[in-house]
């Protein structure tokens, strides 16, 4: 078990939890009620420890999977066998379903539900009479053939020529469970999926990346308060065989304002946008904090620690982690990513939500612009991170048009053409490119949000020479390295949010097929189904970092929104 790769990775999920599922239909990750709770499949990162679900017979091959409509209904075909997984959306039902077509011949499943990552061991309470078990007094299992317990796996056959199923749920069985019972939880999760998709609708150029995109959004939004996780995985590595792993399963503030963004400019209905500011806000007193975090974990409340947890690894890359200690760290732009979600939702609404904690990030960033933070990387080095004040700036700036009175409004201006000539002093290369901080001679491709962020044209002698350095040496094929201060870069993957940052400029500064070269050389980091992890690696092809990365799906949304925008905009002109 555990034989396959990140591409080969597809997603469940009911915006509590998901289940990571390859195309063999191992279920190789699955955290039981949360996200960032303990998994109880995870081959995905110990094959050996790890809890699985596979099924096998002698004429298995993979032919095509897809989702049905615009759900996360994953439908896998196989030669002579369709499979269709899902997490129900029906009336408090919670787990993993599965319904096989007839089969072409004998099918023999086996499930391994292992507690904490797979350190744990199974305790089975086995129901003969129902054909139901219990698992750890945690998940319930039935199926629709004569279920064994043996050495701590459950086994069933499915007989050549007829259909089967298993649920392994998430709270205790009323009654027996029945094909029937599935395919009506199926019919109510696909109505269920039917209303999240229609929230935003996206009709143009890559409308079906684009697509694929917002399901991958949407499948890690939390639905209880509209928490956006970053990614569904922890310590998938960004260099294979690496330490460099990390646990992505908290909603950063950076991630989600961007995803947010994205949101928006898709013409969503909204109501996302809104629930994920308050759950910020929420954040922010529940932690009586003045700044908002990093991130925070799903309940609201600061992250956990960084733990090792003695596994394997995907590939093995070690250490495996949960928690993260970034959390205490100052990210200036985190705070002012915020303020540019809540500008864009007050330019859409005439109400002003949660306009007093907006004001505190607004003057806290006033307070604190001047001083050096972790930038948009997170890393150990604490600069005076050029990235980090433009968008400081840009957020002061833009939210000035909201404020209350002309001392406010003075407040946050004066504060924001204070950074600006801070920037033009100190941020400057010797050759004129925008340095990624005062002294450095190094750029970085942040820096190509600068024009997006209405901060400097794309055709000013700055970001002309920016885009000639990050072209001449950041760039690997039609593709390109971000830049970090503790770690060589081009020893990792391209960095997917950044080369979509590249793109966007390009569209700024109307080079189209430049733009358009890039977007495909990226799309070829995306699965079949969509999915991106963190980055790529050009020489081999595979995908590397936790999966699926969210903050590359929004990046990629903004481009096409941006792409799409200029060639309608050409289509009225001709």
């Amino acid at each position: 078990m555990g034989n396959f790769k990140i591409r080969d990775l597809g997603i469940i999920g009911d915006r509590k939890t998901c289940a990571l599922i390859t195309s063999q239909g191992e279920v190789a990750w699955y955290c039981p009620g949360r996200f960032d709770k303990p998994a109880y499949f995870s081959s995905l990162v110990d094959p050996q420890k790890g809890g699985f679900c596979s099924f096998t017979y002698s004429g298995k091959k993979f032919i095509k999977r897809g989702y049905k409509e615009r759900s996360a209904v994953l439908e896998t075909e196989f030669d002579g066998l369709t499979v269709t997984d899902f997490m129900p959306l029906s009336n408090g039902s919670s787990g993993i379903c599965r319904i096989y077509s007839e089969a072409p011949e004998a099918i023999e499943n086996t499930i391994f539900l292992k507690p904490y990552y797979g350190l744990g061991l199974p305790e089975y309470e086995f129901q003969k009479e129902k054909n139901q078990v219990t698992i750890s007094r945690t998940l319930f299992l039935s199926a629709s053939h004569s279920i064994s317990v043996e050495q701590g796996r459950v086994f069933f056959t499915i007989p050549q020529g007829e259909t089967g199923w298993f649920y392994i749920s998430e709270k205790p069985f009323d009654l027996e469970i029945s094909l029937k019972d599935l395919l009506s939880l199926k019919a109510d999760t696909l109505k269920a999926w039917k209303k999240i998709s229609s929230q935003v609708k996206y009709e143009g150029i890559y409308e079906k990346q684009v697509n694929d995109s917002l399901r991958a959004i949407q499948l890690m939004t939390f639905q209880e308060n509209g928490g956006i996780i970053a990614a569904a995985t922890t310590s998938l590595p960004e260099v294979a065989g690496g330490s460099r792993n990390y646990d992505y399963r908290y909603v950063w503030l950076r991630d989600s304002a961007m995803i947010t963004s994205a949101l928006i400019r898709a013409e969503s209905s909204g109501e996302e946008e809104r629930r994920f500011l308050s759950f910020l806000c929420d954040a922010k007193y529940r932690n009586s904090q003045k700044m908002l975090l990093p991130f925070y974990s799903l309940d609201k409340l600061v992250a956990q620690p960084e733990e090792e947890i003695p596994l394997d690894g995907y590939q093995n890359s070690r250490p495996v982690r949960k928690g993260n200690n970034a959390m205490d760290q100052l990210q200036l732009d985190a705070n002012a990513n915020v303020i540019l979600i809540a500008k864009m939702i007050y330019g859409k609404s005439d109400e002003k939500l949660h306009w007093e904690t907006v004001v505190d990030i607004a003057d806290f960033l006033v307070e604190r612009w001047d001083e050096k933070d972790h930038g948009i990387w997170e890393e150990e080095a604490k600069e005076h991170f050029t990235s980090s004040k433009v968008i400081v700036s840009k957020a002061l700036e833009f939210i000035a048009d909201f404020a209350e009175d002309e001392d406010q409004k003075k407040h946050w201006l004066n504060a924001s053409e204070a950074i600006k000539k801070f920037i033009i002093e100190k941020c400057i290369t010797k050759d004129g490119a925008f340095a990624t901080y005062p002294g450095s001679e190094e750029v970085d491709n942040t820096a190509a949000l600068f024009p997006v962020w209405l901060f400097i044209e794309p055709d000013s002698p700055e970001m002309k020479k920016t885009i000639e350095r990050l072209e001449k040496h950041h760039r690997e094929g039609r593709l390109y390295h971000r830049t970090l201060e503790n770690f060589d870069a081009s020893k990792e993957g391209v960095f997917l949010a950044g080369c979509f940052w590249m793109a966007q400029y390009y569209i700024m500064a109307k080079d189209i097929p430049k733009a358009e070269n890039i977007i495909k050389s990226a799309l070829e980091f995306s699965n079949d189904l969509g999915f991106f992890a963190e980055e790529g690696d050009i020489e081999n092809g595979e995908m590397l970092g936790n999966f699926p990365q969210t903050f590359v799906h929004a990046s990629f949304i903004g481009t096409i929104l941006d792409l799409n925008n200029h060639l309608t905009e050409l289509d009225k002109n001709n």
